[in-house]
């Protein structure tokens, strides 16, 4: 809950950009800018400290997180100007990053606490896909139908969110903790892969940064696109169009998901570049309907290549460093998640908005393609140096 609660958090803003434009008079690279700050945080609580909780113990690190998101909703309700929403995203994206860097893991270690005997379950796996997935569909949804209905909604929205991450926090304040804190405390290595797999490691997050490439971008833009070029004013549209893409995302990685990695890598390259490839036409002819399929193929084949990347670095991490393989991976996909949507918001100024699109659509789809065939031809390492079965966060 905790999980689902803070990542939908950090995708609520997607329908409420037109409202920040409004109340502080700013442009479409201001919103990627803003949008992207969250990952300027993240960036930060991945490298600094995603790798603690192997060390210090998953509460530790989850109560911390939930904190931080909760003075994070706090700042964007009190400091009411552009500086105030940068600051907040990047607590925002403290928060999440702390979170997303050590639940996956805790909900392993919680399962195998609770039934050691099911060893390699996949029940933690679909848990954290539900979680992760389905809150980043969540957010835009909630935020969406409280800018529709409710009043003042960028105040509205956060109030929201700080209700939820506070009943949540006294929730993981709860659950035990899973880390042997009296064991001697040898210092964990950061990132440390098994011989022969930066390759490998290098093609994953190479599929985090181009799946999560337009997720990022239709939680930046998406409101500008559908105002402007599909001339629709309704915030909750706004939002359906995200949940759509991350919930197919998460309903893509749940169907497929027992599949053999081969065939969800294979998949994910078909599905990925043809959702693109619709998002392009549906801009050249404006069609509501194309738009919502667009996005949410795009969402299916961005969800399979992720989780294809997820697997890849995890079948390539030494056990001891886990969580922190994870967060140098989660830090080029969230990299991957707010570059790219600065750079099309500047193309913007010197190309029409179907023009960026088709670049866009085709440097995506090439280099996920390329990172596709690269993790399929690299085996994972030999299971005498390691095996993470258990391991499947996403």
């Amino acid at each position: 809950m905790a999980f689902t609660v803070l990542i939908s958090f950090g995708t609520a803003p997607t329908p409420l950009w037109p409202l920040y434009e409004a109340r502080d008079n700013f442009g479409a690279t201001t919103v990627t800018v803003a949008y992207a700050s969250i990952v300027v945080g993240a960036a930060a609580a991945f490298l600094g400290l995603g790798h603690l909780s192997d060390r210090l113990g998953r509460r530790r690190i989850i109560v911390p997180a939930l904190l931080v998101g909760i003075v994070a909703s706090v700042v964007l309700i009190a400091w009411r100007d552009l500086p105030g929403l940068i600051a907040g995203r990047i607590l925002n994206g403290v928060g999440l990053g702390l979170m997303a860097s050590t639940a996956t893991t805790y909900l392993h270690d919680l399962h195998h606490e609770a039934r050691p005997e099911r060893t390699g379950s996949l029940l933690p796996g679909i848990v954290a896909t539900a979680a992760n997935l389905g809150g980043l569909a969540s957010g835009p949804l909630v935020a969406g139908a409280a800018a529709e209905w409710l009043p003042a909604p960028l105040i509205t929205t956060q109030a929201i969110f700080t209700l939820a991450m506070a009943v949540c926090l006294a929730l993981v304040l709860s659950t035990p903790e899973t880390v042997d804190l009296e064991l001697p405390a040898a210092e964990p290595s950061r990132f440390d892969l098994r011989p022969g797999g930066r390759r490998t490691f290098g093609a994953a997050g190479a599929l985090g940064a181009f799946a999560f490439a337009i997720l990022g971008l239709i939680s930046s833009l998406g409101a500008s696109v559908l105002h402007g070029t599909l001339h629709t004013d309704s915030h909750l549209l706004v939002g359906l169009a995200a949940f759509l893409m991350f919930g197919s995302a998460a309903v893509a990685q749940l169907v497929l998901g027992r599949l053999p990695m081969s065939r969800v890598l294979t998949v994910g390259a078909v599905v990925f570049p043809v959702g693109l490839v619709l998002c392009a036409v549906a801009l050249y002819h404006p069609a509501l309907w194309l738009y919502l399929v667009a996005v949410s193929l795009s969402g299916a084949g961005s969800g399979l290549l992720f989780k294809g990347g997820v697997e890849r670095a995890v079948s390539v991490a030494e056990p001891a460093s886990r969580a922190g393989v994870l967060a140098v991976f989660f830090v080029v996909a969230y990299l991957g998640m707010g570059m790219p949507s600065v750079l099309f918001s500047i193309a913007l100024r010197h190309f029409a908005v179907q023009t960026a699109m088709i670049g866009f659509a085709a440097v995506l789809s090439c280099g996920a393609t390329v990172s596709v065939a690269v993790a399929l031809r690299d085996r994972a390492p030999a299971p005498g140096t390691g095996t993470v079965q258990s391991a499947r966060p996403f």
